[in-house]
């Protein structure tokens, strides 16, 4: 059965306050109440830098039992870097304690910048290396940095499968040996939405698929009509039955490998005039998936939090 996700990118917001956040509410319970209004939330601040076992553990501890994150990988690999020379940086970032979310990890978001070209060489050699389980993130972070040694953040036992998605901004991506590589490496390629400013394509290269909806109309700001989240309903609703919509603005004319079902992980990041979380909920709501949260946007709560 497909797992469905509708989220928001980040949740700490000064605008938010006193509009998705109640008047009163203390800015420390801001996750508690956002975690309770959605079923996701995708950890923006990892991008910015290294956050530390603490928080994880913090975050992990303040949401429900069956929430899941996602996490933001660091800009320093994908925009500084630039992909050259991160083996110290990949295992300060899996030694930092993403890996104590525990069950609620769910896909590593990885953002390149617009200005990034395709090099076949270099995204091959980085997807290879990417540890697709939590053991291989623990022997990844082994080789890092010795501030982060001892740490904590590799303090958790046994092993599961880890996700990997992949944002593009650049049109030289668009080609069949980038999206052969996802497929081979089973890396999602994300589905943006972003006002038309950077490519948008529905390749479907992974078990599982992840949409970023920056703003159809104006980029960070514009918020979703009735129209377009039906559209987006049915797209994730034909994703999740491991079909693709007939319409799907594909680079590749092969289709994916049939599956009964796909996961579906989406986030609104049209932050800066608040749509975000309102959108993220009214497209729960279209889904049927707002049944079980107990905090509504801009609603003071009776839940203990």
């Amino acid at each position: 059965m497909s797992d469905i996700r509708i989220g928001i990118s980040g949740w700490r917001y000064a605008p938010w306050r006193k509009d998705f956040y109640p008047s009163g509410l203390r800015q420390d319970d801001e996750l508690a109440f956002a975690s309770r209004a959605v079923n996701s939330i995708e950890i923006n601040g990892s991008f910015y830098a290294l956050q530390t076992p603490e928080r994880y553990r913090q975050w992990r501890d303040e949401t429900p039992e069956d929430f899941v994150f996602s996490v933001k990988a660091p800009r320093y690999i994908t925009h500084v870097r630039r992909l050259k020379d991160i083996d110290e940086a990949m295992a300060n970032f899996f030694a930092s304690g993403l890996l104590l979310l525990g069950d609620k990890l769910g896909p590593i978001l990885w953002q390149f910048p617009p200005n990034l070209k395709f090099d076949e060489a270099r995204f091959s050699h980085f997807l290879e290396h990417l540890p697709r389980d939590r053991k291989a993130a623990r022997d990844c972070a082994r080789h890092c940095s010795e501030r982060l040694e001892d740490n904590g953040g590799l303090a958790i036992k046994g092993n599961a499968p880890l996700r990997h998605a992949i944002e593009i901004r650049h049109e030289s991506f668009l080609c069949e040996a980038f999206i052969t590589l996802l497929r081979k490496h089973k890396v999602a390629l994300v589905v943006a939405d972003s006002a038309g400013k950077w490519p948008c394509v529905e390749d479907i290269t992974a078990d599982f698929v992840y949409l970023r909806l920056h703003g159809d109309v104006e980029l960070y700001s514009s918020g979703y009509t009735a129209r377009a989240l039906r559209h987006w309903r049915l797209r994730i609703q034909a994703w999740s039955r491991g079909e693709q919509p007939a319409d799907a603005h594909c680079v590749l004319g092969k289709p994916p490998r049939k599956r009964m079902s796909r996961d579906v992980y989406c986030y609104f990041d049209n932050d800066q005039k608040v749509h975000a979380p309102f959108d993220a909920r009214r497209l729960l709501s279209k889904l049927g998936l707002d049944g079980e949260l107990v905090t509504e946007p801009g609603v003071e709560t009776e839940v203990p939090l």
